[in-house]
């Protein structure tokens, strides 16, 4: 035993340098700083079915997956329109969804986002307006984001939200609105 510890203080600590950081792990790093400017905290968001077919909600959901991984990015859903920072709203306005979604919306506290998704969120899709339906989103509640695509990819929709960040966020120190990460 005594052999070995003149051994280690003989060689000391060696160890290799700390790598460095990945590529996206920078973009992770500047996308959460830019986010805490912004909110000074994680990104909540409500979503809210306004009358979809479920399409543009697997997608959602699949945001939630290892491989988005949307918590890593300090953005997560939350259950209250009261808690949110963001209203991630999919499908044509129903007409009986019309009071509920306006509803969400008054309910969401300022500085407040709201993302359209899917072709029927921002057109109103094949649905249109009509007897049952409003149409498109923006026709109810105003729409800072539209994400189009029938569904759109997890990956666009995750651009959507960025994009609705970077929107958001105040003027950089070059007095420019912030850049994307």
């Amino acid at each position: 035993m005594l052999h070995i510890l003149k051994q280690i203080a003989k060689t000391g600590i060696r160890t290799e340098p700390a790598p460095a950081p990945a590529g996206d792990m920078v973009v992770e790093a500047r996308l959460q700083e830019r986010i805490l400017r912004t909110l000074g905290r994680a990104l909540t968001i409500r979503q809210v079915d306004a009358g979809s077919c479920n399409g543009c909600e697997l997608e959602i959901h699949a945001l939630g997956n290892p491989y988005y991984n949307l918590e890593g990015l300090s953005i997560r859903f939350v259950a209250s329109p009261r808690h949110a920072d963001l209203l991630l709203v999919t499908g044509p306005v129903a007409k009986h969804m019309a009071i509920a979604l306006r509803r969400t919306y008054d309910a969401t506290p300022d500085p407040k986002l709201v993302v359209a998704v899917g072709d029927c969120g921002c057109t109103g899709g094949i649905f249109g307006e009509s007897y049952a339906s409003l149409g498109r989103v923006a026709n109810v509640i105003p729409v800072d984001v539209e994400v189009p695509g029938c569904p759109p990819t997890p990956t666009a929709l995750l651009q959507g939200i960025l994009a609705a960040i970077t929107k958001a966020a105040p003027a950089d120190a070059a007095g420019e609105p912030g850049q994307g990460p």
